[in-house]
């Protein structure tokens, strides 16, 4: 098999509609257009809509904004902590058992119940769960943020001074 005797496979390629070409061309006439109007004598935009308030306009757009400094925790509540048996939980251990995912924040939250003294270290620790784990008789440890501390806001108010 040479180049030139490489081939389409057959019904593959279709001929294009040879559109306003007389009568003979099956597209003679109005080439495809209908009768009259402004669709038939020149091309439309997308998404125009003679002149009435288009779709893309009518539609409400969303409000607010995304709080570029937020912080994202990995919430952890007590009872679960109670269920994995650890005697010193830290986010690597909690990792090392699949409660929390990768690369993340642990935050401690206060639901269930602590029986036995243990040593929790996280970022961050609601009220409840801090007082509880210290009623048990155990200690809290809070680890710093891996990252740097908010800026101060440089707006108008240092501005105006």
């Amino acid at each position: 098999m040479k180049v030139h005797d490489l081939k389409p496979a057959p019904g593959s390629r279709k001929r294009a509609k040879r559109v306003a070409r007389g009568i003979g061309g099956k597209g003679g006439k109005t080439a495809g257009r209908g009768m009259k109007g402004q669709r038939a004598r020149n091309t439309v935009r997308v998404g125009f809509e003679g002149g009435q308030i288009p779709l893309h306009q009518r539609v409400p757009k969303l409000k607010g904004f995304k709080n570029p400094f937020r912080v994202e925790y990995q919430a952890v509540n007590l009872d679960t902590i109670e269920q994995s048996g650890l005697d010193e939980v830290t986010p690597e251990s909690l990792r090392a058992q699949g409660l929390v995912g990768k690369n993340s924040l642990v935050k401690v939250l206060g639901r269930g119940e602590v029986s036995r003294a243990m040593t929790v270290s996280a970022h961050a620790f609601s009220a409840s769960a801090e007082e509880a784990i210290t009623a048990a008789g155990g200690t809290i440890e809070k680890l710093p943020k891996p990252f740097a501390v908010r800026p101060a806001a440089s707006g108008n108010a240092l501005m105006n001074r």
